[in-house]
């Protein structure tokens, strides 16, 4: 491996099976169960650093952006504020950014190593497995899900797009940065389409809610990057979908993983996370 000033060698955890189907359950943290994921290996590979490109980079070309927004948000580890106040200024800022017609917010994840760990309801740890949130038979039902529960069955039709966008809460986030594939080096059969199934607190036996992603093989040519150092004020946007695409290699692979040149003594990763769904 060739490394330079902006480069980064990286252990991406990905898939082990041969197979073309797996599973994953997804515990909540105070369950006291631990999460149940396909067996994972990790291979070391280049990660660029894209700092230096940020112009570069769009959803529809490698799949992922990096954007400046500074959020009016206080916590982002209560609920209602960031239904309350977090959703509207996402909802603004994807609309202008992605020149939308309408942005739907259906979820919202935070991952903090120290908090998991304290069992925090609804706190999770960060994920080393790289995948895609959807597949190409799930992302449609799912879009079509959420905008009935909107009354806004009228987009069905229209171009649609599940697009992620992911926020430190404490910066610089050195610790278990995500890193994102370029999603034009990814194969089809690099994708192993994967049942998950999310538990909530109340209920730990039984799924709240069941779908398809796509955890990923390992694939040499996978061009990997990450951006270095990033702060509260800046946003990741990653595709997970778009119903333009025509094959499943058009989403964007991501996962965290363990930055070696973190200084020693770097506060543990913090990160929300919300997932919207995009009418063009």
């Amino acid at each position: 491996m060739v490394l330079n000033s902006t480069t980064i060698e990286g252990d991406i955890a990905y898939i082990d099976s041969v197979n073309q189907t797996a599973e994953h359950l997804v515990y909540p943290v105070s369950s006291g169960k631990k999460i149940v994921r396909p067996a994972n290996s990790y291979q070391k590979m280049i990660i660029n650093d894209g700092r230096r490109e940020i112009d570069s980079f769009s959803v529809d070309l490698q799949g992922f952006s990096l954007i400046k927004h500074q959020s009016s948000v206080a916590d982002f580890y209560d609920n209602e504020v960031v239904k309350r106040q977090y959703y509207p200024e996402m909802i603004e800022l994807l609309k202008t950014r992605l020149n939308a017609t309408d942005v739907l917010i259906f979820d919202h994840n935070q991952r903090s190593k120290v908090r998991a760990a304290a069992m925090q309801p609804e706190v999770r740890n960060p994920v080393a497995s790289a995948h895609v949130d959807y597949t190409l038979s799930s992302a449609p039902n799912r879009s079509i899900e959420i905008l009935e529960k909107a009354n806004k069955s009228h987009y069905v039709g229209r171009r649609l797009a599940l697009i992620n966008a992911w926020r430190p809460i404490i910066g610089p986030a050195e610790d278990f940065p995500l890193a994102l594939c370029d999603m034009r080096t990814v194969q089809s059969n690099d994708l192993v389409q994967t049942d998950i199934h999310h538990f909530s607190e109340s209920d730990p036996e039984t799924p709240r809610h069941s779908g398809q992603i796509y955890s990923l093989r390992h694939n040499f040519s996978h061009k990997w990057h990450y951006f270095s150092a990033m702060e509260p004020d800046e946003v990741l946007l990653l595709r997970n979908w778009d119903s333009t695409g025509d094959k499943k290699s058009d989403y964007t692979p991501h996962t965290g993983f363990k930055n070696d040149l973190a200084p020693e003594g770097t506060r543990p990763r913090e990160s929300i996370e919300i997932r919207t769904l995009v009418v063009y």
